[in-house]
């Protein structure tokens, strides 16, 4: 793992890309930043340091719109989100490096070929989809900090306004990133005095 400087110059430039594309879409940030991070400081070292970075610019876009916030959404999406999350932090701490790096692989290919691949009108799904996207986004927040791929697929089939959409996706990051903050905190991710 590079030390002091070298880390900051190595990550400085991917979080600037990370939170470049957070701003622009909502999301994805991590899809960005986490396989980079990757390259030059351990998967659970690049999700703790970039947890914080997330959380602020979440924050700044969650705040942004309330009252175009579609709040039944967020409280389907809210109780298996927290239930992904413990699943999700529980694999990481446990999963050998290789097999962490082999996932998060898989995740960034699988999301690359959904967005090529999806066309066409998208159908409004039933409300009991928000279950699948909560357990979903939780599990994938914890394991590779990219909560938001699953909850913007799932919100953008749910026939929202434009602004409601993105100030929903916003809150449900919010909620998700703070539950992976605190997860990691639990589970003493967040304690190596590097990250901070």
């Amino acid at each position: 793992m590079p030390e002091g400087y070298a880390s900051v110059l190595a990550l400085a430039p991917i979080a600037f890309a990370g939170s470049l594309v957070y701003g622009v879409t909502g999301f994805g940030a991590a899809l960005i930043a986490i396989p980079l991070a990757t390259q030059f400081v351990p998967l659970p070292f690049a999700l703790a340091v970039f947890v914080l970075i997330d959380l602020a610019n979440s924050l700044r876009l969650g705040l942004e719109a309330p009252r175009h916030v579609v709040r039944a959404e967020v409280a389907r999406l809210a109780p298996m989100l927290v239930v992904g999350t413990m699943l999700g932090v529980t694999a990481l701490v446990n999963m050998p490096r290789r097999g962490g790096m082999f996932a998060l692989g898989c995740f960034v290919v699988a999301f690359a070929l959904y967005s090529l691949l999806a066309r066409g009108p998208r159908r409004t799904v039933s409300r009991g989809w928000a279950y699948l996207a909560g357990l979903a986004g939780g599990v994938t927040s914890a394991l590779f900090g990219a909560g938001g791929p699953p909850y913007a697929i799932y919100l953008s089939q749910r026939n929202l306004s434009k602004e409601s959409f993105r100030a929903t996706l916003a809150l449900t990051s919010v909620a998700s990133i703070s539950m992976r903050l605190a997860a990691f905190a639990v589970t003493g991710l967040m304690s190596d005095s590097k990250v901070w």
